[in-house]
């Protein structure tokens, strides 16, 4: 698609050719595709805020409402590059903020695991809730420095040296992304296994919550995001690789299904199946790590989940005492 009204460097006869030449990428962003794409993570920033201000869930709200504001201002940017791709002020803005938005959405859906947990039982997971919620948060963090060192590198670089190096960049923190995503996949998985071979151990009194059919949904949504954050990211790598220049990187069709649509359904499942929604407000905060609060991930839902543990800790010393040992206490008091 091209637009005559675009400023054309000098030296150029024709439009395309001095997009091929001179602009940062090789076509035009088509305005009615990324204007949409606009509109649908503006929505989705509101409503994650009005849904967030709602239920109190404040991490989670301030990860995906900071990740869908990124996502509006880069197609935002996207929209000015259809109008001049010769500046470098909307690429930057493009380049940027598309690149590390969906990290933010990673760490939702990692802040997410410890609710999930806490419906089955936390010593079934290969981690401690809190060591989950460390060790993948900090992986993002480092994930979301390299993009943007990298991204702000290549953006402003005046060499193809200089600019290779900010790619490099950017494709070390989007592989870092891929690795931690792919082990929290791995992790989700286990999860799965252990929960079917130990039927047992699993919480009860969290069985009637567990076959409701919107924490099936918010299951199924966290599913959805993973695999699409790291549909993109592997993308985004096989773009990087080839260089702004490389065939990859000057396919906007490619961009918008891989990027674009899976972002799309990420943000679209992470609303729809909001966890204050699906999981419920107390749900939410017993698998918090706040002290004080009703329970914790370690310990059950809620009052329920107290008291169950004092329960279940009663017969443990009752067992003891007997000189009895339950299947649990040869498993080391049900931890993993």
């Amino acid at each position: 698609m091209v637009n005559d009204t675009t400023t054309k460097p000098p030296n150029c006869a024709e439009i395309q050719q001095c997009i091929e030449a001179y602009g940062y990428v090789n076509y035009l962003p088509i305005i009615s595709v990324n204007a949409f794409f606009l509109a649908v993570f503006s929505v989705g920033f509101i409503a994650q805020f009005l849904l967030g201000f709602r239920h109190r869930t404040w991490g989670y709200t301030a990860a995906m409402m900071v990740g869908a504001l990124i996502e509006a201002i880069g197609y935002g940017g996207r929209i000015g590059m259809h109008f001049d791709v010769f500046i470098d002020t909307w690429f930057i803005i493009y380049l940027c903020c598309l690149t590390i938005a969906p990290a933010f959405f990673s760490c939702a859906v990692y802040l997410s695991l410890s609710r999930i947990l806490s419906l089955y039982n936390p010593h079934l997971s290969l981690l401690k809730p809190r060591v989950i919620t460390t060790i993948f948060i900090s992986c993002d963090l480092l994930s979301l420095v390299l993009q943007a060192v990298g991204g702000a590198l290549a953006s402003v670089a005046t060499t193809n040296h200089s600019q290779d190096i900010g790619v490099d960049v950017m494709v070390a923190g989007l592989s870092s992304q891929v690795a931690a995503t792919t082990a929290f996949g791995v992790l989700c998985l286990h999860l799965m296994w252990a929960v079917r071979k130990h039927r047992a151990r699993v919480y009860k009194h969290t069985e009637v919550l567990r076959r409701n059919g919107r924490v099936r949904l918010f299951l199924w949504a966290i599913a959805l995001a993973t695999l699409t954050i790291l549909i993109r990211c592997a993308f985004r790598v096989a773009e990087l690789s080839e260089g702004f220049k490389g065939s990859l990187a000057n396919n906007e069709v490619l961009f918008l299904v891989f990027d674009a649509a899976m972002m799309t359904v990420c943000i679209g499942a992470l609303t729809v199946a909001h966890p204050a929604w699906t999981l419920g407000d107390e749900m939410w905060v017993a698998g918090g790590f706040r002290k004080g609060e009703a329970g914790s991930a370690g310990s059950g839902v809620g009052e329920e989940g107290m008291v169950m543990g004092r329960k279940e800790r009663s017969e443990n010393a009752s067992a003891s005492a007997s000189g009895h040992v339950t299947p649990e206490n040869r498993e080391g008091g049900g931890s993993m």
